[in-house]
């Protein structure tokens, strides 16, 4: 997959807001601080398309961005750490969940998981999640440049232990660019 153009089209609160197209939705979820946002400018070539933080918890909608023209790229709020009343963590679970859920256009869930910890209970059961309602789902490990060497194949391992059905699992690096065309060539798959 080659991206052309790239652009925020809108964010939304609710269900009965989601766009109406016909597009493919490639979704991007992952525990709040995994880099979504990064993972998203970097697969794009677009700095500031989707909005970065080291504040955790930074989006808090489901933001949509059209790419090509062909299909959705959809950036989910984040699970897990961010410090927010427990009230608007349901709220966001609730929104996350139903639309995983019910959402007849989603192509491929693309799971982020943190490679330096690839074992945590929250991104497990987001799995489960996904596999209870069968969607399909690739993983990619970010922040991977961040690891030695030797942590590398711990993180590979750990992952594969508990994603058997996971379509593709690729190493990503927004900072150095490893992963990208690998994760694009995976996503062209879906995109129609």
């Amino acid at each position: 997959m080659k991206i052309r153009n790239a652009k925020f089209y809108k964010s939304v609160s609710a269900l009965d807001q989601l766009p109406e197209e016909q597009f493919p939705e490639i979704v991007f979820v992952g525990r709040s601080n995994v880099g979504k946002s990064t993972l998203l400018n970097s697969l794009t070539g677009k700095k500031g398309l989707a909005k970065t933080s080291s504040t955790p918890g930074k989006t808090q909608l489901i933001n949509y961005f059209v790419i090509n023209d062909t299909c959705y790229f959809v950036d989910l709020p984040g699970y897990g750490y961010a410090k927010v009343g427990k009230g608007q963590k349901q709220e966001w679970g609730k929104l996350l969940g139903d639309y995983v859920r019910t959402r007849d256009r989603i192509a491929l869930v693309v799971m982020l998981i943190d490679s330096r910890h690839p074992d945590m209970e929250s991104d497990r059961h987001m799995m489960e999640f996904l596999q209870y309602y069968d969607r399909s789902f690739g993983i990619a490990l970010t922040k991977y440049d961040k690891l030695k060497q030797k942590d590398k194949a711990r993180a590979g391992h750990a992952v594969k232990s508990y994603s058997f059905k996971s379509k593709f699992i690729v190493n990503y690096s927004a900072l150095s660019g490893q992963g990208k065309d690998e994760l694009l060539e995976q996503l062209a798959m879906y995109t129609g």
